[in-house]
């Protein structure tokens, strides 16, 4: 989250999904450690939601596959919130591409999570 603007907009994302409170002073590894919680509980209490919502987020599940078996070790919530993390990185850039080429100026969040 290098840009400010950037931030704000994957912070609204989020507390939007996942029906969080974080502010937009909320920092990178503030976000990662509230994801990983939400994503550690999801894991114990709801498995097939945690994989719909993996999905429709858009998620590669081989990588993830990958990540998890290198890090056998590291919490799975932290490796799949910077996955998240990452992957609404993408989004924010891709929406801000698509908007300046002039299409999808209506401002509809089509493609947010």
């Amino acid at each position: 989250m290098d840009n400010p603007e950037d931030g704000r907009e994957m912070i609204k994302d989020l507390n939007r999904v996942w029906d969080l409170e974080l502010t937009e002073n909320t920092g990178a590894a503030q976000l990662e450690t509230v994801l990983a919680e939400k994503l550690n509980a999801l894991i114990q209490s709801d498995f097939s939601a945690l994989v719909r919502l993996l999905y429709r987020i858009d998620i590669n599940e081989a990588r993830l596959r990958d990540l998890l078996k290198e890090n056998a070790v590291e919490d799975a919530g932290k490796i799949i919130a910077r996955l998240i993390i990452e992957r609404q990185q993408q989004k924010i850039l891709s929406r801000r591409q698509f908007r300046g080429s002039g299409e999808g100026a209506d401002g509809s969040d089509a493609d947010r999570l």
